[in-house]
């Protein structure tokens, strides 16, 4: 237990992502850094801290306020044989690219006929924090995820965070890497040693017999709270963090679903049209048979993001409600 405990080292989740991405630029000279405020800032939430120190203006660079054109700039970059690592200040700002990310980069290589392969990872954080209201809490993943050509990953963990952008770096496919601000405080013992997390595999947190809960994010820490509530009361909650979105591996949550025969879904998003409402039409085409409840989704009210804090909370998926849910499937 000593010798395991001196190779793990305690960290916040913006220390894993700075891990990763160091270590990348390490290995790889072509790897680079840019992005609002990523340099002399140090980044707006501090992921980028002592980047620019160590690696210099050439590649950790600061961009204008102008999302379009450095996403844009990043793309031909990538088309060109570099591997642009793009932050957002928030997935929200990305809007202003979407243009870029959605007919440029998720479509070069099938429209080049293969000849131009688009290697960038744009990262920053994505969903809801404390009060930024309205135009500040979108949820992303399912306005991109209905895109071809998009790798979406969704960590919820600091773990997951570094394992899973060092493979998102050296993936030759554009990859959305969503963080959230929330998280960035979360501290975890992760490896010393260098290690990858693949992406397109989904991990069961906790193994259980009753009913399946899906989520990724990080709503899984609010689903692992109410795992840990439920449990008390002897009902055995199987948890599957996705961890990459798109592609789903679905696979992992067939297997669990024919075990126990009840699936709740949770997402920081909106209902309508979300990743939950995706999952659980596979569930209900490939597992319909195996099926002993209606598939039960805990999910973001389908309005905009109010500022205050109470409305917030109501708004928002909670553990109680993620209790009830299960309790209903039940």
């Amino acid at each position: 237990m000593k010798e395991q405990s001196e190779s793990l080292q305690l960290v916040e989740m913006r220390e894993a992502l700075r891990q990763a991405m160091d270590e990348e630029m390490s290995r790889d000279p072509r790897v680079f850094i840019l992005g609002e405020d990523v340099a002399e800032y140090n980044g707006t939430y501090k992921v980028t801290k002592g980047m620019l120190a160590k690696w210099g203006p050439e590649r950790v660079r600061d961009t204008p306020i102008s999302e379009g054109g450095f996403a844009g700039l990043a793309i031909g970059a990538a088309m060109t044989g570099l591997r642009p690592i793009v932050e957002f200040k928030s997935f929200n700002f990305s809007f202003v690219a979407a243009d870029q990310i959605i007919s440029n980069a998720a479509k070069m290589y099938y429209m080049s006929g293969n000849r131009f392969s688009v290697p960038i990872v744009f990262r920053g954080p994505n969903g809801a924090a404390a009060q930024v209201s309205s135009q500040h809490s979108h949820t992303v993943e399912s306005i991109y995820g209905n895109i071809p050509g998009l790798i979406i990953i969704a960590p919820s963990n600091p773990r997951d965070a570094k394992g899973l952008l060092k493979s998102a770096i050296r993936s030759n496919n554009p990859v959305l890497f969503l963080e959230n601000e929330l998280s960035y405080g979360d501290k975890m013992e992760i490896p010393i040693e260098e290690y990858l997390t693949p992406i397109e595999k989904a991990q069961i947190v906790q193994e259980g017999e009753d009913v399946t809960l899906i989520s990724y994010s990080r709503m899984v820490q609010l689903c692992k709270e109410a795992v840990t509530e439920l449990a008390a009361s002897g009902i055995r909650v199987e948890l599957i963090d996705l961890c990459t979105i798109k592609p789903l591996d679905f696979a992992t949550i067939a297997r669990s679903v024919q075990k126990t025969h009840r699936a709740v879904i949770v997402q920081e998003g909106h209902s309508f049209l979300g990743v939950g409402a995706e999952i659980g039409f596979q569930i209900q085409e490939q597992c319909l048979d195996f099926l002993d409840a209606e598939v039960k989704r805990v999910t973001q009210m389908e309005t905009p993001m109010p500022y205050s804090k109470v409305l917030e909370r109501e708004t928002m998926p909670t553990i109680p409600k993620i209790i009830e849910a299960i309790r209903e499937v039940l």
